[in-house]
């Protein structure tokens, strides 16, 4: 009689996190080597793997200024980092396989499903390739709509910029090549009332912001908003608001005495920006304390499910909110849209607010005490961090190395998703069998 026990395989969970860390660790050695940067000297592995883990999980905080520390090569290999994570570890090596005339394993779907978020496991291979082009053609459109404003403003260097900046904005990345011709660690703050710019950035945030499921409800049902799916229309509607909402606030309450054209472009950008691309068009030092709130709030919602970007999402704030008009109405179970909502879903947004709150207040309470700054800064750049934004008030560049690594583990978290370590930690685990007496409690 055989006594080896049956090898435990790995859950699709264990899968995406050991592929988002793999390729992580090899992108954070190769910008090691001296051909990726402008010296030509070996670049400290502290350095590279911040570096790797900010393209990979598509924040955009850095340590190294992007555009006047790092060569063409070690440019570019940030760039395959940030399309990489922007689209998923998972999703291209399972792309790769299925346009090479591979069948994919059921185990092989079902961790495409969990990658990209995928509401059934059905159709997950098509939808991937969906994805994947239409992620290559609008960063192809992007980069064609950029080209014209970066070559006027410089020459034929404009071509690299205006490829680059398509694929960090549309990944929702926040890296930028400007560091070189506007200062370090500039951003986009010498381009901000250049519409040629913002507006096209604008748009490839909002379109990678989404996600690929509303992508595909738009291409199905064109402009015929009823036929989407419930959450399109909340992943939409949700979008809208948390756009107009902070632009209007900006507008009046950070930019006013800008001329007017030019406020209609920072606004717009700043409400933008912040879910969870990672540009910027202002010093966010000069902001008034309620606008570095609003955008910390921002930042912690992030963008929508099966998207580039990161936080919370649009749909567990909808979720949270729909929830708490249910209770104020005395009614049963939340709805949205005609449509009921499933009470784990509920459990699960409750989950992941508390889980990015603590995360993001424990970390900056933490950098705070490390390096004596105030809390407040460094919750913007843990917010930052964990919502995989990049914003940042200037302080990552300055941190101790036990900072860098409170935002490191930030922003893996942040990219993989909280739930996802949770259920990869506990992978194996018998499902509840038997339910413990109930009892009241007060809340409230």
């Amino acid at each position: 009689m055989s006594t080896h026990k049956p090898r435990r395989r790995l859950s699709s969970f264990q899968i995406i996190i050991l592929a988002f860390a793999g390729v992580i660790l090899f992108g954070a050695i190769l910008l090691m080597l001296p051909i990726s940067s402008k010296s030509g000297q070996w670049t400290p592995f502290g350095d590279t793997l911040f570096t790797s883990t900010s393209a990979v999980c598509v924040t955009g905080l850095v340590v190294r200024d992007t555009a006047s520390y790092w060569s063409y090569f070690g440019q570019g290999l940030i760039l395959f980092l940030i399309q990489i994570g922007g689209i998923g570890v998972i999703a291209v090596a399972l792309f790769i396989a299925s346009v090479s005339g591979r069948k994919l394993s059921l185990m092989q779907r079902s961790v495409l499903q969990d990658s990209i978020s995928a509401p059934t496991i059905g159709g997950v291979s098509h939808l991937s390739r969906f994805a994947v082009t239409m992620v290559l053609l609008i960063e192809l459109i992007g980069a064609i709509a950029l080209l014209p404003a970066f070559c006027l403003e410089y020459g034929v260097s404009g071509i690299w910029l205006a490829f680059f900046h398509s694929i960090s904005a549309f990944c929702n990345a926040g890296f930028d090549l400007m560091g070189s011709r506007s200062g370090q660690y500039s951003s986009l703050t010498a381009l901000g009332s250049n519409p040629g710019i913002v507006i096209p950035i604008c748009l490839l945030i909002i379109i990678g912001g989404i996600g690929f499921l509303t992508w595909r409800d738009i291409r199905d049902h064109k402009f015929k908003f009823k036929h989407y799916r419930m959450q399109s229309k909340v992943v939409l509607v949700t979008s809208a608001i948390l756009i107009l909402g902070p632009m209007i606030w900006f507008f009046f309450g950070e930019y006013g005495d800008y001329p007017i054209k030019e406020r209609i472009l920072l606004s717009l950008f700043q409400a933008v920006t912040p879910r969870t691309a990672g540009f910027n068009t202002s010093d966010l030092s000069a902001f008034t304390g309620v606008g570095r709130m609003l955008i910390i709030f921002l930042m912690l919602i992030g963008g929508s499910p099966g998207s580039t970007a990161g936080g919370m999402k649009t749909t567990t704030v909808a979720v949270l909110f729909a929830n708490a008009t249910t209770v104020f109405r005395r009614r049963k179970n939340a709805e949205m849209f005609g449509r009921r909502i499933e009470d784990s879903a509920v459990k699960s947004a409750s989950t992941i607010l508390v889980l990015y709150l603590f995360l993001a207040l424990t970390g900056a309470a933490v950098i705070s005490a490390c390096e004596g700054l105030p809390f407040d800064a460094c919750l913007f750049e843990t917010g930052s961090a964990v919502a995989t934004v990049g914003l940042s008030l200037g302080l990552t560049p300055g941190l101790g190395l036990v900072s860098r690594i409170i935002l490191m583990v930030l922003m893996f978290l942040g990219r993989v998703g909280g739930l996802t370590l949770i259920y990869a930690a506990l992978s194996g685990r018998s499902a509840e069998v038997s339910k413990s007496p109930e009892e009241k409690i007060m809340v409230g």
